[in-house]
């Protein structure tokens, strides 16, 4: 039974954000560790973002990794710190491997420590990506955990290396390691540097200045996409039910082309508008379809998503991110 400290590392980012909101409505008792320290309230009411206990750590020093775990005292660790956004990874690969890998090592080592010493044994959720995975056939999709990982990008290497780390650790030591291939996720609060809400802020940006052409990337590429609402109970529910040593996909199990992404995105802004192919927004390496199947975490966990596309799609909407 997962009990009730929690430390969430990479807590002042989007999806950090989002878990420290569910963490602390659940009762739980939140240390929220980030590089910038609190977060502005926005995702977080001031009322959930008092509640957190915030601290500003350099993950990168393995004191202070140490620090962080001595002073939180965790039953549970969600380790989400580490370079998120892919194009950041492919323009500086050794930032990705250092702080991927790095963190998650120091991390692990310091839970280990201390779990030896007796004075704690948390579950350890190491939150991975689906673009692990690589290219495969779209006739294997949606893609099972068993599928060979293929990464071909820096981030999808360095989170591959950050999984094969934290499962040795639980194989060597016995740290209640779980992790995870999370695939696309949005909500409100999401960057704009990432699909959905740039799409938002796109089209939005169209109807403002009373045009009909909208710039849009590779429409034909497929992506499996939650809403972090989702992905968030998802991480709950492996805290608490997921088995050590294990790797669960966090994916709908179905891929949605960008294109058809464009077009829910037109429809929720009531917006006129045509898609344009522009090569600036495309990615010289890309995966063309990507989707995980999600027996495993539904079976060992009861999870199974709750909220549709057009629902995270909405709620970006609603946010005012265009």
């Amino acid at each position: 039974m997962v009990g009730r400290r929690a430390l969430v590392t990479g807590a002042g980012g989007f999806l950090g954000q989002w878990l420290c909101r569910a963490l602390v409505r659940d009762g739980w008792d939140v240390t929220g560790s980030s590089l910038v320290g609190a977060p502005a309230s926005g995702i977080l009411s001031p009322e959930d973002h008092a509640l957190v206990h915030w601290r500003r750590d350099d993950l990168l020093d393995a004191s202070t990794v140490g620090a962080a775990v001595e002073a939180s005292a965790p039953d549970a660790v969600f380790h989400l710190a580490g370079v998120a956004f892919v194009p950041a990874a492919e323009r500086d690969p050794m930032l990705a491997l250092d702080t991927n890998v790095g963190i998650a090592v120091r991390l692990l080592d310091a839970v280990e420590l201390r779990r030896t010493a007796g004075t704690i044994d948390p579950v350890v959720l190491v939150v991975g990506s689906g673009e692990q995975y690589g290219r495969h056939d779209a006739s294997a999709l949606p893609l099972p955990e068993e599928a060979e990982c293929r990464p071909i990008t820096p981030y999808a290497a360095s989170k591959l290396a950050q999984e094969v780390f934290a499962l040795a650790a639980f194989r060597r030591t016995g740290v209640r390691v779980v992790c995870t291939r999370s695939f696309n996720h949005s909500g409100r609060g999401q960057s704009a540097d990432f699909v959905v809400p740039a799409l938002v802020r796109r089209v939005a940006a169209a109807l403002r200045e009373g045009r009909r052409e909208v710039p849009i990337g590779n429409t034909a590429v497929s992506r499996d996409f939650l809403h972090v609402e989702d992905v968030v109970r998802a991480y709950l529910a492996l805290a608490a039910d997921g088995l050590p040593g294990e790797v669960y996909n966090v994916a709908s199990g179905r891929a949605t082309t960008i294109g058809e992404l464009a077009e829910q995105v037109a429809t929720a802004l009531d917006a006129d508008v045509t898609f344009v192919p522009d090569p600036g927004l495309t990615r010289p390496v890309d995966l063309p379809h990507l989707a995980g199947r999600i027996s495993r975490i539904r079976d060992d966990a009861g999870w199974t998503p709750q909220l549709s596309v057009a629902e995270m799609i909405r709620d970006v909407v609603a946010a005012g991110t265009g």
